[in-house]
């Protein structure tokens, strides 16, 4: 039987799940029981297909969750998926920056792989920094000694969600 892979992004449940069954349909004339049996694991794996489909459907409507309005007008970015590329020396370094009126009000790091020792250096050292800067002059903050790696990771973090914010406030 030929398998295919779709787009879920651009197909429907229903279309994908008529899909399989024509897919899964049998060209050979067999015994009813066959039959039976086939159809029932037709309608299952169109059931499924339509579930996982319509979840997809589900999650993508409710939006990713990079970004989110406070009360007072303030955007949180969070990194974790808009910049999952992003790496320091052990691993992703997800932050969440706070913007407001196109300044840092600032950056907290979310939990992630890098030695805490070398990453409390960034925290305490490089973080603090970006509090009241322009979204236009984040670029310009200079990393920390001993963290090369980190400070790299959360500065291109940084610039990440600064162009999602503006792109998309």
């Amino acid at each position: 039987m030929p398998l295919f892979f779709f787009n879920l992004k651009n197909v429907g449940a229903s279309v994908l799940s008529a899909c399989i069954c024509v897919i899964l349909q049998p060209t050979k004339p067999t015994s009813n029981k066959i039959q039976t049996t086939m159809k029932t694991k037709m309608m299952i794996a169109a059931v499924a297909v339509a579930t996982l489909v319509s979840g997809a459907a589900l999650a993508a409507g409710k939006g990713d969750k990079v970004m989110t309005k406070l009360k007072d007008g303030t955007y949180v970015v969070n990194t974790t998926t808009l910049a999952s590329n992003v790496r320091g020396y052990l691993g992703a370094t997800p932050l969440e920056v706070y913007i407001k009126k196109n300044k840092v009000v600032k950056v907290v790091a979310l939990p992630n792989k890098e030695t805490p020792k070398i990453f409390a250096k960034v925290k305490s050292g490089m973080l603090p920094k970006y509090a009241g800067k322009k979204t236009s002059a984040v670029s310009g903050v200079d990393g920390v000694t001993g963290a090369t790696y980190s400070s790299k990771a959360v500065k291109a973090n940084v610039e990440a969600a600064v162009k999602y914010y503006k792109a998309h406030k």
